[in-house]
């Protein structure tokens, strides 16, 4: 017999997952508990493995593809069956519902739906909550990419349309036709390149999609602003050298982000408005009781968050052991859904290679993110006028506008700078 196997629920409202990677192609045999297929949500990697043993007969799901929880995804000739049933296009859709309880044969999936019906288009939550705050309705938006997905583009293009031409008191129907000469069509923008002039089409999928879609909502939603600090980190790079030969010996790599994750937490202690999340949907800011710092990662597939949760209760060495055991398995890939969410503030760095100067996205819905950029050695004039080499460091942070103003931030960076430059505050909070 025939077993078909679909998406389960893999976390807490989570509606959807994106394939990924196929452990096994059709033809092959798998074994239960083997890898059968990698599912990307809320930019969490996760693999499921085969619920059966058997051949596999049918992917109904090809990689960056979107499958709904209890949309099918394969179909498994289980051991000892006497051979896979036929099963016809119609009777398989690649999304079709759980199957109800026993009962009457339910209805074959249809193609027609009404028009004001937008449930079964294929377009991102994004999307969606933005023709719902435009109030299109998607039925009536002919989608433009893969499969008739419904872009942004799409939304934009649908606003500008010109509506069916209706009889009314003001505008009366016309009798008879006019003849009217078209307007000329203006070339289309974004017209795709000649193919001699492509090297190569990289499919915008997995991680690297979910990114997009994050920071296209981010950008849409929240004010960004920029404010930019210099820091003196002379004290903190001496500090840093001597700790990290001590903690070195236990396996750890000491860098500055552990010093930074515990001045920023004290930033944030004294502009607690800063640890927050806006509710866009009932207008109201939410300032957390929690530290939960995230910290933006380069990974294979495109950046990724881990978040250290609960960073005010711990030391600066806890710290860097978290951080890097974060680190190296987000290169991996095996983090869980939950160490990539819920943050409350964002820290982005790339280290050694952080440039002069930034403007980050939020991390939406977070209302800061703070960009750390390379420290470099230059002169520097004392206030007593000497000229001294010093270690200078640039930070950045973003803020949303439009619940936090430019003065309660650069308050925030110099609470922050204060605990950089003299370190042995961070422990001597901690006393």
């Amino acid at each position: 017999m025939t077993f078909e196997f679909r998406l389960p629920d893999i976390g807490e409202g989570v509606a959807e997952g994106e394939v990924v990677r196929w452990f096994v192609k059709e033809g092959d045999t798998i074994r239960a508990d083997e890898p059968l297929v990698g599912v990307l949500t809320d930019k969490a990697n996760v693999e499921i493995p085969s619920p059966k043993s058997g051949r596999i007969v049918r992917l109904h799901a090809q990689v960056g593809e979107k499958v709904k929880v209890g949309g099918l995804l394969v179909t498994i000739e289980t051991e000892g069956s006497a051979g896979p049933t036929p099963l016809p296009p119609s009777a398989a859709p690649a999304h079709a519902p759980v199957p109800p309880a026993p009962g009457p044969a339910p209805k074959p999936p249809v193609v027609e739906r009404p028009a004001s019906s937008s449930a079964a288009i294929l377009a991102s939550p994004f999307v969606r909550r933005r023709a719902a705050e435009l109030g299109i309705d998607l039925a009536r938006v002919q989608g433009s990419g893969p499969n008739g997905r419904v872009t942004e583009a799409d939304l934009e293009a649908s606003q500008h349309a010109p509506e069916e031409a209706t009889s009314s008191p003001m505008w009366p129907a016309l009798s008879a036709p006019v003849e009217t000469t078209p307007a000329p069509v203006p070339a289309p923008r974004g017209a795709p390149p000649a193919a001699d002039e492509v090297r190569e089409r990289i499919p915008i999928r997995g991680i690297r999609r979910v990114i997009a879609e994050h920071m296209t909502e981010s950008k849409h939603r929240a004010a960004h602003f920029t404010y930019v600090e210099e820091v003196d980190m002379s004290e903190l790079v001496t500090l840093r050298d001597r700790m990290a030969k001590h903690v070195e010996k236990q396996g750890v790599r000491l860098s500055y982000l552990p010093f930074l994750v515990k001045a920023v937490v004290a930033g944030l202690k004294a502009y607690p408005r800063l640890n927050a999340t806006v509710d866009d949907a009932h207008q109201e800011l939410l300032v957390r009781s929690h530290y939960h710092i995230g910290i933006a990662t380069a990974a294979p597939d495109g950046l990724l968050v881990p978040v250290i949760r609960d960073a005010d209760r711990k030391s600066v060495v806890a710290l860097a052991r978290e951080i890097q055991d974060l680190a190296d398995r987000g290169r991996a890939g095996t983090l869980s859904r939950d160490e990539l969410s819920g943050s409350t503030f964002t820290i982005s760095s790339l280290g050694a290679l952080g440039g002069l100067l930034a403007t980050p996205i939020l991390n939406y819905p977070e209302v800061a993110i703070l960009g750390v950029h390379k420290i470099q050695r230059r002169p520097v004039y004392r206030s007593d006028g000497s000229l001294v080499p010093a270690d200078m460091m640039n930070l950045s942070i973003s803020l949303d506008h439009r619940v936090v103003d430019g003065f309660e931030g650069a308050q925030f960076i110099a609470k922050v700078k204060s605990y950089l430059e003299d370190p042995h505050q961070l422990f001597a909070e901690l006393a």
